[in-house]
């Protein structure tokens, strides 16, 4: 059975072209007992490295991490850290929030990830009525009231947050779910993980507006009140290359 590794990373900025690595942090599930209590903590591993440009003063004021901090830390690319990073994500499933941009930073410094769950893509699916305003993930952790002591906006804070977030995420799921009733509990677990890694391998559905004039509308509502709109969004998108609203889009567009 393939384990979980929750993954955050901390850039010079959020450009996945131009930005690099200065922080990674990832947490190991935690071992569990048939009942499905904690025996023992999942490894936690922190590190710091010195980027090949800057940090920018935006992603400084985010994360609280220094050109100055990292100025003496070796360069990711190439490093032991990265050797082991690589053998982690081939052995295990990554768990990520918006894991395209972790992927897309991960791969900008030569690694890859075979396999992800993205918990903003399960959440977007799982929220069938449009009940969740935003869905990132500071944002989440508050509105689905997860008591958690952590420091946000740091790698290991939001690992943490990451974790109890996939936790939540997966009892929706499993509460969801259609099992029969000679399923074992591990084969319930395959059947939970396969399908959320199958979510995540595609772009989401966008299902209301959170920003413009439509802000709080239904995309389907405006898909019959103004095609137009969502015309001139879809190029706006395309030019972005957000692949999940340009899926939205097409979708709701019927293309």
């Amino acid at each position: 059975m393939q384990k979980l590794v929750f993954l955050d990373t901390e850039t010079t900025g959020n450009d996945t072209k131009e930005d690099r690595l200065c922080q990674v942090c990832y947490k190991f599930e935690d071992e569990k007992d048939e009942k499905g209590e904690v025996i023992e903590k999942g490894k936690i591993v922190t590190k710091n490295f010195k980027p090949p440009i800057p940090i920018s003063v935006k992603a400084m004021s985010v994360t609280h991490i220094t050109n100055k901090m990292v100025e003496n830390e070796e360069s990711f690319k190439g490093s032991k850290t990265a050797k082991e990073l690589q053998d982690v994500l081939d052995e295990n499933i990554l768990v990520a929030h918006n894991a395209k941009f972790d992927i897309a930073m991960l791969e900008a410094e030569g690694l890859k990830v075979p396999r992800n769950i993205c918990t903003l893509r399960l959440a977007r699916y799982l929220d069938v009525d449009c009940e969740v305003p935003e869905y990132s993930l500071q944002f989440l952790r508050y509105y689905y009231e997860m008591e958690l002591d952590v420091m946000a906006h740091s790698a290991e804070g939001d690992v943490l947050v990451l974790e109890a977030l996939f936790n939540h995420l997966y009892k929706q799921a499993e509460e969801k779910a259609n099992f029969s009733k000679n399923d074992t509990e591990e084969e319930k677990r395959e059947i939970i993980i396969q399908r959320m890694l199958d979510i995540s391998a595609k772009p989401s559905i966008i299902r209301k507006f959170v920003f413009g004039k439509y802000n709080g509308r239904k995309l389907a509502e405006i898909a019959l009140e103004d095609k137009g709109y969502l015309e001139w969004l879809l190029r706006t998108k395309r030019e972005e290359e957000d692949e999940d609203w340009i899926y939205t889009l097409e979708h709701f567009l019927g293309k």
